[in-house]
């Protein structure tokens, strides 16, 4: 049985390449996904996801995160949690829950807590430096407040047929504290389903959020389309209902794989870098730009 893991930016790099060697050798695809974003979480110079993320207006880390198994439907996700590590982590275990498997702010750091998740100030000098230094620029009006909103999205698929999702972000930069985007979002954010396939978003979530891009890939997927077909179609529709209705659309990049491996990539920007590997493609970093309404790709490393 083939085997897969694809993820969005080049900083999941490093966790593709930790994981892989286990996919290949019959880790589950639930554990590669939280261990792979785990990796991203706890390194700060991700200025957008984990510890040292960007913080929020307050110059708070308000953290989301979410879960998805693809054999059960489970689900579980957290958003604006705060000073706690690893919130991939606690939206795995929110995912066994039969009820309240979405908690938010102060019942999410709760939940945290009780069940022994470790506590940590997610905020570091570097990045109360960062927000010092942008909030002076705002000020002066010279940048605007809402810069850097990557997140991290992976779609994992072992050697028994199993998929799992999962996302993490510190969200929008200088965000409104309480702002939720569309990575805890499920069918927005992330969506999987083993008889089909699984997707995740990254890129501006208020735009995201209105097409429920990921679940209408997988529902692509399941129509017969190839993942690329899918992930294009799905991009190119929200990006241009988006400017027909409102003028204009936000940044907008997706990954995907199908429960063969077969995956796929689509964006409306000029610059958007994933990772990729599976058991025919060592761990590769590949740039995607959009082109006239199609993604086109190069190679970055591998």
């Amino acid at each position: 049985m083939k085997w897969g893991i694809i993820a969005t930016w080049e900083m999941a790099l490093e966790g593709v390449i930790k994981v892989s060697n286990g996919l290949d050798k019959g880790m589950n695809s639930a554990d590669a996904v939280e261990e792979a974003i785990k990796v991203v979480e706890n390194n700060p110079k991700y200025r957008s996801v984990g510890y040292g993320g960007l913080p929020n207006e307050d110059c708070e880390v308000e953290l989301d995160a979410a879960f998805m198994d693809g054999d059960t439907l489970s689900i579980g996700a957290v958003a604006g949690i705060r000073n706690f590590k690893n919130p991939i982590s606690i939206a795995r275990k929110l995912s066994i829950e039969r009820f309240n498997c979405f908690l938010v702010g102060f019942g999410a750091e709760k939940y945290a807590l009780a069940n022994g998740f470790e506590e940590k100030n997610m905020l570091t000098k570097e990045s109360i430096d960062i927000y010092e230094e942008k909030k002076k620029k705002i000020i002066e009006g010279s940048i605007s407040p809402y810069e850097g909103h990557d997140t991290v999205g992976m779609v994992s698929l072992d050697m028994d047929g199993k998929m799992c999702v999962g996302t993490s972000t510190s969200g929008l930069f200088m965000k409104k504290k309480g702002r939720v985007g569309d990575s805890p979002i499920p069918g927005s954010g992330f969506y999987v389903d083993d008889n089909i396939g699984g997707a995740v978003a990254t890129g501006l979530g208020e735009d995201i959020m209105k097409g429920c891009i990921s679940y209408e890939i997988v529902r692509l997927m399941g129509e017969g389309h190839k993942p690329q077909e899918a992930a294009e179609k799905a991009v190119e529709k929200l990006n241009r209902e988006l400017i027909k209705r409102r003028g204009k659309a936000g940044d907008i990049s997706v990954v995907c794989m199908n429960n063969k491996g077969e995956w796929g990539i689509a964006t409306n920007i000029d610059k958007f870098t994933f990772a990729v590997a599976t058991a025919d493609l060592n761990p590769t970093v590949y740039l995607a730009r959009n082109e006239g309404g199609k993604t086109r790709m190069e190679l970055v490393k591998e």
